[in-house]
């Protein structure tokens, strides 16, 4: 009977506290109340009741007062929050806690200015903590070993699209700037590779030359390649299980039911939507970090709202600073 309840306490307390669902803000608010609360909840998700030292992970540990730890080895105090996400914060994290629910469940992102309003801090403050909760986007995209999508036969849809301004709505001197680099001098290039029914990845690409380069770097040999009649494909069928095109100058969209690229043009919609509609401008610099916050909502497209809440702070670890951001 002792060990039942040393099981129940251990493990069925712990799965519920962790796997507790939430489906608004006001549920939210509820299950974390306050900063203690907060803490205990983190303790669970990274160290489960087994502290590891972020300065040294063989290290024995001894438990301070306030929710701090010591490393032996170091000497260095430390808490849950050290090496995360909310590393030398000043923000409450029942706060970061409401952040992270509300860029991880706005289908289109939500702006700085948006944010900073819903949390009452400052627009610069909560530029950074859009950055933060964006650099811990990363999701699992593949089960391959060898860290591509696709394989054993699957249907991999590429394609790529253009992120920017356009050129009549510039200012005369940035247009006379860019001079005769072309109409897509000024913008990024975002390649898309989507498994059809499956997960999807995007990354950005520095030019045309790097396009094929790109979809061998991420796409498993052992697939089926669909594609537009975009030159940069043209020797897909040597290094692929298959090779499929649409001509889109003909007004091909679909051949014979599946043959199509219809998917992952649909995540290119979804993606200008939120460039558009939200964020009006994204400078080439950060564009891979929102093409992974897409990423990471499609991906999680199935999740319940908790369960991609917890997704986001399974990967906390991921920690940005503010230099590291604003570096050029």
């Amino acid at each position: 009977m002792f060990c039942v309840i040393i099981y129940y306490l251990c493990v069925v307390k712990r799965k519920e506290m962790i796997n507790f669902e939430f489906k608004s803000v006001i549920e939210l608010v509820k299950a974390f109340p306050t900063q203690e609360v907060c803490i205990k909840h983190l303790e669970e998700l990274r160290w489960n009741g087994n502290v590891v030292s972020p300065f040294d992970a063989t290290s024995k540990v001894y438990k301070c007062a306030g929710n701090k730890y010591k490393c032996k080895n170091t000497g260095k105090y430390f808490n849950v929050c050290t090496a995360t996400l909310f590393d030398n914060t000043k923000i409450e994290l029942p706060t970061w806690f409401l952040a992270i629910y509300l860029i991880t469940s706005h289908k289109k992102g939500i702006s700085s200015i948006q944010l900073a309003k819903d949390l009452n801090v400052t627009q610069k403050t909560a530029w950074f903590m859009n950055h933060r909760i964006r650099a811990c986007f990363g999701i699992t995209d593949t089960d391959n070993e060898d860290g591509k999508v696709g394989g054993g036969g699957q249907i991999v849809e590429v394609d790529e699209t253009y992120v920017g301004g356009k050129m009549k709505n510039m200012h005369h001197k940035k247009r006379r700037a860019i001079g005769q680099k072309g109409a897509n001098a000024n913008k990024s290039m975002v390649m898309g590779y989507l498994v059809r029914g499956g997960n999807l990845r995007m990354q950005v690409v520095t030019d045309k030359k790097t396009i094929f380069k790109s979809v061998l770097e991420n796409v498993n040999s052992e697939s089926v390649l669909l594609t537009d009649m975009n030159g940069s494909y043209h020797y897909a069928s040597n290094h692929f299980l298959a090779h499929e095109t649409v001509d889109h100058t003909r007004q091909e969209f679909v051949r014979n039911g599946t043959i199509h690229t219809n998917s992952i043009e649909g995540v290119f919609s979804m993606f200008d939507r939120m460039v558009i509609g939200t964020y009006h401008f994204i400078s080439q610099k950060h564009m891979q970090k929102y093409a992974n916050e897409l990423t990471f909502r499609y991906n999680s497209r199935d999740m319940k709202e908790n369960a991609r809440f917890t997704l986001l702070l399974t990967n906390m670890s991921n920690r940005l600073t503010y230099n590291t951001l604003i570096a050029k």
